[in-house]
C-alpha cells in the first residue's frame, strides 16, 4: 500500500519506513529530513577541514582588533597544527616560523614576517587562546634584552623586563596592531614565554565577516568594547572558535574558537 505517488506505507517495515521518511512531502517530517541534510553536510565538512588542518576546532573568529590591519574583528580563520607542512627553517621541531627567522627568508603569513600563533597563555587551559604573531625563541634563562625590538619594550634592561630572563624557553610573541598591542605579550603580562606545547596551530587563510555569526551566538562582542586577539575553547561539535589575547591582561586580544555545527 502507498499514502501518495511511489511513498509506501511507512508501516511496510523498516525499508518501507525508511523509504517514506525520504520521499513525504509531511510538513514535519521534511523540516526533519532537510535539517538533519544540513547537520550531516555540515558535519562532513567539518571533517574535511580537521584532515587537512589536523586541530579541532579548524576555525576561529576573531573578537577583536590586536591583529588590526593584517586580521579584523569578524574575521573567520583557519587554523592548521603547526607541524604540517613547516619549511625546513622553522624554529626547531615546533613548526613554527619566527618574525627574527622569517626575515632571512622572505617568509610573509599575514602581512608580516612570521607565523601567526594560536596559543594558549600560561598554558592554562582555562584561559581564551591567544593569537599573535611569534617574534623569536628565547632559551631558558636567557638575557633577551638584547633580542628585543626597542620599541616594543619599556625598559632599559634586563632586570626592569618582565619575564626576562627568561623563567623557561619559548616564543616572544606580539598582536600587529601597533597602537592597542605596541608592546610584547610577555612585557604585559599576557603570557610568559610561550612553550611549543602551548601552541594550538598557525593561522593559515581568514575569511573576512564569516566570523560575526560565531561570534553573535557566542555573545563575545560588545559593541564599544576592546579585548585581547584571544580564542576560546571550541564546542564539542565541529563549527568556529573565536580566539584572541588573555582577557585580564592589559593589552590583549579576542578570539573565539568556531567548531562547525
Amino acid at each position: 500500500m502507498t499514502n501518495g505517488d511511489d511513498v509506501p506505507d511507512p508501516r511496510g517495515g523498516p525499508r518501507a519506513a525508511l523509504v517514506w521518511f525520504l520521499r513525504t512531502d509531511h510538513g514535519a517530517v521534511m523540516f526533519v529530513r532537510e535539517a538533519a541534510s544540513s547537520a550531516l553536510t555540515v558535519a562532513m565538512v567539518g571533517l574535511l577541514l580537521f584532515s587537512v588542518s589536523g586541530v579541532w576546532p579548524p576555525l576561529v573568529a576573531v573578537e577583536s582588533g590586536s591583529m588590526q590591519p593584517n586580521m579584523e574583528r569578524g574575521d573567520l580563520v583557519f587554523v592548521m597544527e603547526e607541524q604540517r607542512f613547516a619549511p625546513e627553517y622553522a624554529t626547531g621541531d615546533t613548526g613554527v616560523v619566527t618574525h627574527q627567522d622569517a626575515t632571512d627568508h622572505g617568509y610573509r603569513q599575514f602581512g608580516g614576517l612570521g607565523d601567526v600563533v594560536v596559543y594558549q597563555p600560561y598554558g592554562n587551559a582555562r584561559e581564551t587562546p591567544v593569537i599573535h604573531r611569534a617574534r623569536f625563541w628565547v632559551d631558558d634563562g636567557e638575557n633577551w634584552y638584547s633580542k628585543a625590538d626597542p620599541e616594543y619594550v619599556d625598559a632599559d634592561n634586563c632586570e626592569e623586563l618582565r619575564n626576562c630572563p627568561a623563567p623557561h624557553a619559548g616564543f616572544i610573541t606580539k598582536g600587529d596592531n601597533s597602537v592597542t598591542n605596541d608592546y610584547y605579550d610577555q612585557t604585559r603580562g599576557i603570557s610568559s614565554p610561550v612553550k611549543p606545547a602551548w601552541v594550538k596551530g598557525t593561522a593559515e587563510y581568514r575569511i573576512p565577516y564569516l566570523g560575526w555569526v560565531r561570534l553573535t551566538f557566542a555573545g563575545t562582542l560588545t559593541p564599544g568594547t576592546t579585548s585581547a586577539d584571544v580564542a576560546s575553547a571550541g564546542a564539542s561539535g565541529g563549527g568556529p572558535a573565536a580566539i584572541g589575547a588573555d582577557s585580564t591582561a592589559e593589552n590583549g586580544s579576542g578570539v573565539a574558537l568556531a567548531p562547525v555545527t
